[in-house]
């Protein structure tokens, strides 16, 4: 059954190197682990590598069993096999049985050709699946009221077919470990991701990690990498919580007036950088302790929200940042999922033609 990991990398630019190419199309498509900070394409690429580039890539309709694998490439049966299970599941390879053998080609013959076979059958599938998400997220017309600030975050979701059902789990469940929600080495009956995106799925407002983590009953560094994983997938996405940021402020305003006093709040703690009606109103609040989040909102009305950004930072805090999914409905959601995944498609197609051309070069 079909099988793939996509996950978005900086492609090898200009590089014509048939190893460095075929080691970025591997990782891409989460056939090898990933690989250590300091480690490049360039160093030793293990197993699968190795394997490919001396029998898929050098003779691609040959029609290799596991014996001849075995032999050109120095792999135990056992360990050939391993692999080839691997190839097949993401649709780089296909197997045949002659008479009672079973032998294995690249599909349509070269890594292009293969490539566009997988990113076809790729999109239908989480297509699919994304549609059966869809229909687990509430609309809300609220909850993309505050435009995202999402930072650059490398695309990574597993797209598989249906499988069959694992005892104990329902629809949902199998959907989240399908796409790859619950991690590598998520235990057996560990609902956590699958709790965390219901929860999101349902609600109008984003939610910060600690609110998360007190409503699932769990961890903050666990809730935090889950969610990591669907930022990651596209299907939820970090904003700034606005409607905290008034409370923050009086928190550091006040808090700060006790350690340092008036004239510290006025220089390094940034009220000298506001408009004097502004500040004189902010420290005349705090000399009388007459202020609450809402006057502060109300002061600070005139003032843009990076300088009030700016003045949160100098008075020690950070802005909140909360958790929503990435869309006011579901199908808003599955057009940014699918809108990335088709990027990184795309850039493997072009890889994967790359990679021909270097090897015919290199056969010449």
């Amino acid at each position: 059954m079909f099988r793939v990991r996509l996950t978005e990398s900086a492609m090898p630019t200009g590089s014509r190197d048939p190893d460095v190419l075929l080691a970025w199309m591997l990782d891409s498509m989460g056939l090898v682990r990933r690989k250590s900070d300091g480690i490049s394409v360039d160093d030793e690429q293990g197993a699968l590598h190795r394997m490919m580039g001396l029998t898929f890539l050098a003779e691609p309709l040959r029609g290799w069993d596991t014996k001849s694998i075995s032999d050109v490439s120095g792999l135990s049966q056992t360990g050939v096999h391993h692999q080839l299970v691997k190839l097949r599941e993401s649709g780089l390879v296909a197997t045949q049985t002659d008479d009672r053998w079973h032998v294995h080609v690249l599909r349509g013959g070269s890594m292009s050709a293969s490539m566009e076979l997988i990113s076809a059958q790729a999109k239908v599938i989480l297509n699919q699946r994304l549609s059966l998400l869809s229909s687990f997220v509430s609309d809300s017309k609220d909850r993309m009221g505050v435009p995202s600030e999402e930072e650059e975050h490398g695309f990574r979701i597993e797209v598989a077919e249906p499988r069959a059902l694992v005892e104990g789990e329902d629809t949902l469940d199998a959907l989240v470990r399908e796409l790859g929600l619950n991690g590598e080495r998520a235990k057996k009956g560990d609902g956590l991701s699958r709790t965390l995106l219901e929860e999101l799925a349902g609600s109008s407002t984003a939610v910060s990690l600690l609110a998360l983590s007190e409503k699932v009953g769990d961890s903050r560094s666990r809730v935090q990498r889950s969610v990591e994983r669907m930022r990651a997938a596209g299907i939820v996405e970090r904003v700034p919580m606005l409607e905290r940021l008034a409370q923050d402020i009086y928190a550091g305003l006040m808090r700060q007036n006790d350690a340092r006093g008036e004239d510290w709040l006025m220089t390094r703690g940034g009220l000298g950088r506001l408009d004097d009606s502004v500040s004189k109103s902010l420290i005349a609040g705090v000399r009388k302790k007459s202020l609450d989040s809402d006057k502060v909102q109300s002061i600070l009305e005139p003032v843009n929200l990076d300088a009030q950004r700016i003045l949160l930072n100098t008075l020690g805090g950070r802005m909140p940042y909360g958790i929503r999914v990435a869309g006011k409905d579901g199908s808003a959601i599955r057009e940014v999922v699918m809108r990335r995944a088709e990027r990184t498609l795309r850039r493997m197609k072009t890889v994967a033609q790359r990679l021909d051309e270097a090897l015919v070069i290199s056969e010449n």
